[in-house]
């Protein structure tokens, strides 16, 4: 059913979660999704990697198309530079915190999203050092890595505090 979204723009909504993620759909596993970002008008931002589970629709309409059109137009690449293994979590993870060193994560039933480094990952858990807004690391945050749902990098908002955290070393 993938097979025919891939590189093109979508918008995946889930039974259990108010979001609905939209981008350019690059990779796809029985466990994960891939985007490229399209989070509003015609803008590319950065990647999602969404837990492939309860997906209540996967749209493509002509609004879709339309954005497409002009994203492309543009110029701003849709697809990934390299190949990015979504495999499983803990591979996901390692790939993020060796290429990227900062990611974001989000649970379903959070509001709030996590942003941060990886301290430490196990079989049963994901222990990251919490970046906050203002680009300070302020200390140990844990997740349970089956309540892990979705995984953003490679975003404006991201790179911005990277850049703060660069500065501050």
């Amino acid at each position: 059913m993938m097979e025919k979204y891939l590189r093109q723009l979508i918008s995946i909504e889930f039974e259990d979660k108010k979001d609905i993620f939209t981008g350019f759909l690059i990779d796809w596993t029985e466990d994960w999704i891939l985007l490229k970002n399209n989070p509003v008008d015609f803008i590319i931002d950065g990647y999602t990697i969404l837990k492939n589970k309860n997906v209540k629709s996967i749209t493509q309409d002509k609004d879709h198309e339309f954005t497409e059109r002009v994203i492309k137009l543009k110029g701003l690449k849709t697809s990934a530079e390299e190949i990015i293994p979504i495999t499983d979590l803990a591979t996901i993870i390692r790939f993020l915190d060796h290429k990227y060193e900062i990611f974001q994560i989000a649970k379903k039933s959070d509001k709030a999203v996590y942003l941060g480094k990886l301290i430490e990952l196990n079989d049963d858990e994901l222990i990251m050092d919490f970046l906050g807004p203002e680009g300070d690391f302020e200390g140990e945050i844990v997740f349970r890595l089956d309540k892990i749902r979705v995984i953003e990098f490679d975003t404006d908002y991201i790179n911005s505090l990277k850049l703060i955290v660069q500065e501050g070393l």
